[in-house]
Formats: C-alpha cells, sequence, structure tokens
C-alpha cells in the first residue's frame, strides 16, 4: 500500500469551539479534509462552561458564512439576528449541529499531548519542512496515538487556563490553600447550589473586565433579594470615567449596558470597591479569608473569593514546534502590536489574517481565542476572519488569504491596561470613546485609513 503525500493528510484542528468548527468548514468548502479534535464530550465544550452568559454580539455576528453554508442543506436556519444568544444557545442552535454535519471529521474524548515535525524535535533543520507532522493524542480511556497532518490550526482557546489572583501574574501566597473558597468563573446564579454559596455572604471579585461586571451585576440582583449578600470589587487601579466599559458609546451595546449595570451595583451599595489593591496573599480568618495588598491594606473578612483576571493559552503541547510569539502577549509576533493592551489605546483591532499568525514553522497557526495569548477583548467574527484567511493560504489561494475585509465594532473605551493598573493615571472621563465609525480594512494592501483617529 502506497505512503499518502503530505497533501493528502488531513489538517489537523484542536478544538471543536466555534473557530474551530468555523475552520474546518472553510477546509471543507476548499476540498481539505479536516480532523478536529475535540478533549470535551461534545462540541463547544468550553461555551458550555458559560453557558448561562449571554453573547454580546448578536447571531448576526457568531455564525461563520462558511459554516452556514455546510449547514443550508439540512435545513437549518439561523435564529434571528438581531438577537443575543447565551453561551448555551451558541452552543446547542449552531455548534453542535455544525459538528455533527461534519461527521466523522471531529473526533471526541481526544486529547492533543504533543505537536512535532515527524522524526524531528524542534532543533533539527534537515529536512524538516518536508516532513508531516505528527500529532501526539490522548483518548478518554488513556490510551495513545499518534496521527499524521499536513497542517496544524490549534484553536484550543485559553478557557482552560484562568489567570490567578496574584498581581504579579503568579498565585497569591495562600490562594492555592483557599482554594475551596476561590472560583475562576463567573457564577451561575441560578443554580440552587450556586447560589446559596453566595447568598448572604461577602464576596471578593477581582478583575475589572466585562466578567467582572457580569459578577458583579449577578452579586446585585441577588443581593436585592437575600440580606447580607455584598459584593468587594477588587481593582487594581482607581475608579475613573472609562472603568465601567463604554457605556452607551460602545458599539457592542449588551457589553456597554453591562458596564453600567456594574456601576449601578456601585452606586446603590450592593458592591464596595477597594482601588489600587494589588492582592499579594490570601489569609485565612476561621472560615472567613482575608485579601492583603502589596503595600499591606488588609481587607475586611469575606466568604468567597472570584477570581476574573483573564486566561492565558497553554502551550505546553506546542514545545517542540518552532513558535514566534511576542515576550509579553504570548500572542504571534506580528499580531502583538495589533492587540497589545499595554499600548492598543481604543477597542478597535486592524483586522487580520495568516501573514499575521504564521510562525518560523510553516503550517501552524494559533486561530481564535489563544491567538490573543494574554490579550483580552476578543471576537467571534474575528476568529472567523481568521480561520478563512488561514484556509485560503492552506489551499494554495494566497490571494484569497491576504485579501481580508472586516468591519470591527468600537469599544467605547481609550487606555491600555497599563495605564489602567496605574490607580492615579488619568482617564478620559465620561465613558465614551475617542474613536469614529469602524473602517473596512484590507491586509496586506497597507495601513488602515479611518475617518477619524484615537
Amino acid at each position: 500500500m502506497s505512503t499518502p503525500t503530505t497533501d493528502q493528510l488531513p489538517v489537523v484542528i484542536v478544538g471543536a469551539g466555534p473557530v474551530g468548527l468555523a475552520a474546518a468548514a472553510h477546509l471543507v468548502g476548499r476540498g481539505i479534509e479536516p480532523l478536529v479534535l475535540e478533549a470535551g464530550p461534545s462540541a463547544g465544550t468550553a461555551v458550555r462552561d458559560w453557558s448561562h452568559m449571554r453573547l454580546f454580539s448578536p447571531w448576526s455576528e457568531v455564525v461563520d458564512p462558511a459554516a452556514e453554508k455546510l449547514l443550508a442543506p439540512t435545513g437549518w436556519v439561523r435564529p434571528d439576528g438581531a438577537s443575543y444568544p447565551t453561551g448555551g444557545d451558541w452552543a446547542e442552535s449552531y455548534l453542535q449541529p455544525l459538528a455533527d454535519v461534519l461527521g466523522d471529521r471531529v473526533r471526541y474524548g481526544v486529547r492533543v499531548t504533543g505537536v512535532a515535525r515527524a522524526g524531528r524535535d524542534r532543533i533539527v533543520d534537515s529536512g524538516r519542512e518536508g516532513q508531516p507532522f505528527t500529532v501526539h493524542i490522548e483518548l478518554a480511556d488513556g490510551r495513545e496515538e499518534r496521527l499524521a497532518a499536513r497542517a496544524v490550526v490549534d484553536a484550543s482557546g485559553t478557557w482552560a487556563v484562568p489567570g490567578p489572583m496574584g498581581a504579579d501574574g503568579l498565585p497569591a501566597l495562600g490562594e492555592k490553600a483557599a482554594s475551596e473558597r476561590v472560583s475562576y468563573r463567573v457564577p451561575d446564579l441560578k443554580d440552587p447550589a450556586v447560589r446559596a454559596r453566595y447568598a448572604g455572604k461577602r464576596t471578593a471579585v477581582v478583575g475589572s473586565g466585562a466578567s467582572a461586571f457580569t459578577a458583579l451585576a449577578s452579586l446585585a440582583d441577588l443581593a436585592k433579594e437575600e440580606d447580607g449578600t455584598h459584593a468587594v470589587w477588587i481593582l487594581r487601579r482607581g475608579i475613573t470615567g472609562s472603568t465601567f466599559g463604554g457605556g452607551e458609546a460602545d458599539q457592542l451595546p449588551a457589553r456597554g449596558a453591562l458596564g453600567l449595570r456594574a456601576k449601578t451595583a456601585v452606586e446603590a451599595g450592593h458592591a464596595s470597591a477597594a482601588t489600587g489593591f494589588r492582592t499579594e496573599a490570601v489569609e485565612r480568618d476561621g472560615d472567613r479569608l482575608v485579601l492583603v495588598a502589596e503595600d499591606g491594606r488588609r481587607l475586611d473578612p469575606v466568604d468567597e473569593v472570584i477570581v476574573l483576571t483573564g486566561f492565558r493559552p497553554d502551550l505546553s503541547f506546542l514545545s517542540e514546534v518552532r513558535l514566534g510569539l511576542d515576550e509579553r502577549l504570548q500572542a504571534p509576533t506580528a499580531l502583538a502590536p495589533l492587540i497589545d493592551p499595554n499600548v492598543h489605546s481604543c477597542g478597535t483591532v486592524y483586522p487580520h489574517g495568516v501573514n499575521e499568525l504564521s510562525h518560523p514553522e510553516q503550517g501552524v497557526y494559533l486561530v481564535g481565542m489563544k491567538s490573543y495569548g494574554r490579550a483580552p477583548t476578543f471576537l467571534a467574527m474575528t476568529g472567523y476572519e481568521q480561520v478563512r484567511s488561514v484556509a485560503a493560504s492552506i489551499a494554495g489561494d494566497q490571494e484569497a488569504a491576504e485579501r481580508v475585509e472586516l468591519t470591527l465594532p468600537e469599544t467605547g473605551v481609550c487606555g491600555g491596561a497599563g495605564l489602567f493598573d496605574d490607580p492615579d493615571a488619568a482617564q478620559t472621563d465620561g465613558g465614551g470613546g475617542c474613536c469614529a465609525a469602524p473602517a473596512t480594512l484590507q491586509i496586506g494592501i497597507g495601513a488602515p485609513t479611518t475617518s477619524g483617529g484615537c
């Protein structure tokens, strides 16, 4: 029996989430076989973990065009484009049907443990690019296998690696020991068991993004019904005009409204704020916890802590391929300057494709949330454009790969996260945006132009 050439091998996609499944749909549309490997038991396993939360983007922006085309023959009809799905809606009404259409091209209960060039570790140069990839996997029953691939698209996301409480990027002293009272997810307070955990309790919420807003708003709602419920919002910076996001200036209205709900929670007294607080340690006070800052400040005891400080990419299974990653964000080197929260002053991100996602190891791509490394605020439609471009490149259609067009909504927020971490940093007041309407941009054709500037 003849050995298949590299071009006859499938493209292995890690993760059956929205971007991974979209990548598969684009490859199928180009006559290339994908093989999607999902560690969980179903499509959108990570999305199902936050099934109670509503997306900021409406249905019209979270369904990939190639995926919709693949679904059409089954009679699938996209839900009302103006409505906003929950994570559960997204998984059940779109991701699982898409995975079902892909059929045997999606394998569940398969964890990728390593990716390498066949017969070559990351040191060896000789004959490297002519070798296919070998993908090491572990099945749910513990068995191991090796698969051959022509390319690898890592769409595994960052959900599995939440950021810690410590302000230095490492777990605070005592954080691990207090794990039974520390959560790294927005609680589903409609679940009776979860509700009982926080009802009538004092809860610290660590973080300053949309997830923290969601938790604060939810706890505020609970406080209206359950006496004694209170949230303590832990901020590394001070409260300014932009603390609560873009508000009415946010072109993702649901996200803007969420920030306003969090602001109302603070103003109504359901949440108090500890500003300029960089957590260094978690200490016990009987059955309660005391958070200690780097400057020695100690908060009053709390019953629970919710840590919502972002997520990180798991790069461990990519240790034998040659990645070009920014030293700060752990995002592809060419992409990092476009998304760096230390300097990126407005909500728009220059749309990008294969040129920004390529690595020294040709044929390996990090896409979706994982491509952003530690940077926040990823949009599904950004990921869909990424995989459209990557699929075109794998198919040899470089012109299509570089012709990336996308209009992205403004956040209505100015100021990078680097400034946010400074309690005394000056911020734009009023919560409005400094940017004009979003522009339609092209990749590989020069710098973007806008009708206004930040």
